[in-house]
């Protein structure tokens, strides 16, 4: 297991620390449920737009760019 030091904004711990009380872990589990989460989608080559997800810590970690595509 490697250890990752992350700084998080006061506003983002307070809504990770909710969710993890709401699920009944602690925040450091609740860190890498989304951490996990998120690497399965990106693994298995899902486009996130595709997911339909009711977390949005997920939606901020995802590599899925929103918006629209600027043409060439």
């Amino acid at each position: 297991m490697a250890t990752i030091t992350i700084s998080i904004d006061g506003e983002i711990f307070k809504v990770i620390s909710r969710r993890a009380k709401k699920n009944l872990l602690s925040v450091k589990e609740q860190i890498e449920e989304i951490i996990r989460q998120s690497a399965i989608r990106t693994k298995a080559g899902v486009s996130a737009a595709l997911i339909k997800t009711d977390d949005k810590l997920v939606e901020i970690f995802s590599r899925h760019k929103k918006g629209k595509r600027k043409r060439k």
